[in-house]
């Protein structure tokens, strides 16, 4: 009881959410179904009927700091509820609720990156495909932006940049966001970059590699370059992977196209798995002058969002096989997953996030314990811009 009567405190962050139904013509509160919703989702819910039933059978449990003036919302109220709700204003409600917890800190390093909910399409729609924003140290979805399809990225990325205050930040984003504009959106709103860079743009990679083929020769001035090599060993593979960072980009071309670029660099990873040995070279450029080791944790880092993040959503909450179909309604879910995954990466039980979210919902104190312990953190600072 003690626990439960701090889980109030989550509504406050929810209160000026705007409502898009039609006053005077609603039978259940809105702070009621999306707190509903978010607890459900944390407690092996998947779809809307699962969440209406999650509802039903813990409604002696809601009540204790819900109104519930009708009872539980049915599952079609959650579908038409979300389908219509402003999903920027559900994603800052979110986030505020974790960045209230203390003084705001830098930001450090977001790892941006795109995923395809593939059942959410069907023969009219394309599947949604959503780039989001991955706060690698806080284990946090920062926001999201969904487009139309992969090739859109370039477009979604830089709407994704200004939901954020970006100051003190280092953002890594692959070849795909590898763009001028994109570069100085991060450098404008205060943060720096790291780009993965391929042949989309012909004459920087031959630059660049040209830049590194002197350095490994010897042919820069010392201390222009610098070296690190970092090894893993686990799950029957070994990858070598190692580093040339060089502070000189006067042989770039376009360097001045390139805003605040300071740093050219490679990647070779060496990987063996069963015996068969593999090579891939990675080339980037970057905008903060910083060891080899602190590029290679960046990158290394970047990698997180998918083991972390789009994994986690394919294999612990099943988003692959949602089939839910509304867009509007599928972005929505989407937030309430990656807010739920938030919440269970932040609880200390030594178990699984698939384990963690059973024991939820099967029992409610340890419900009320991720509830009320990830809040009690404090994490780096979260901050939106956009009101």
């Amino acid at each position: 009881m003690a626990a439960t009567t701090r889980l109030p405190s989550i509504k406050r962050y929810f209160r000026r959410l705007p409502d898009p139904r039609v006053a005077g013509r609603t039978q259940h509160l809105l702070l009621d179904i999306v707190v509903i919703a978010i607890c459900a989702v944390i407690a092996d819910c998947d779809d809307w009927s699962d969440i209406a039933q999650f509802g039903v059978e813990r409604e002696s449990w809601f009540r204790r700091f819900l109104k519930l003036p009708n009872g539980i919302p049915s599952h079609d109220t959650f579908e038409r509820v979300f389908a219509a709700l402003d999903s920027r204003a559900f994603q800052r409600c979110c986030l505020q609720w974790f960045a209230a917890v203390g003084e705001l800190l830098s930001l450090g390093h977001i790892a941006i990156d795109g995923k395809t909910l593939r059942g959410s399409g069907n023969s009219a729609l394309r599947p949604l495909h959503v780039v989001s924003a991955w706060a690698t140290e806080a284990n946090l979805t920062l926001g999201q932006v969904v487009v139309d399809k992969k090739s859109n990225e370039i477009k979604a990325i830089p709407k994704l940049l200004e939901l954020l205050d970006l100051h003190g930040a280092l953002v890594t984003i692959d070849a795909m966001g590898c763009q001028k504009e994109i570069a100085k959106k991060i450098v404008d709103r205060g943060g720096d970059y790291i780009l993965t860079v391929k042949g989309n743009h012909e004459k920087l990679l031959e630059d660049i590699q040209a830049t590194v083929q002197k350095a490994l020769d010897g042919e820069l001035p010392p201390g222009v370059a610098r070296q690190t090599t970092t090894r893993d060993d686990g799950h029957g593979r070994q990858e070598v992977r190692s580093y040339v960072v060089i502070e000189d980009v006067e042989s770039l071309r376009e360097r001045r196209s390139w805003a605040k670029v300071a740093v050219v660099g490679m990647c070779h990873s060496e990987r063996t798995v069963a015996g068969k040995t593999t090579t891939e070279v990675h080339y980037f450029i970057g905008s903060r002058r910083m060891s080899a080791r602190k590029y290679a944790k960046a990158l290394r880092g970047h990698w997180g969002i998918e083991n972390n993040l789009h994994w986690q959503l394919d294999v612990s909450f099943g988003e692959d096989k949602s089939r839910i179909e509304e867009p509007q309604a599928a972005e929505n879910f989407g937030v309430l997953r990656k807010t739920a995954l938030s919440f269970l990466k932040r609880n200390p039980a030594k178990k699984s996030i698939a384990r963690k979210r059973k024991a939820a919902a099967l029992n409610t104190a340890f419900l009320e314990e991720i509830l009320v312990g990830a809040t009690k953190m404090v994490l780096p600072g979260l901050r939106w811009v956009k009101k």
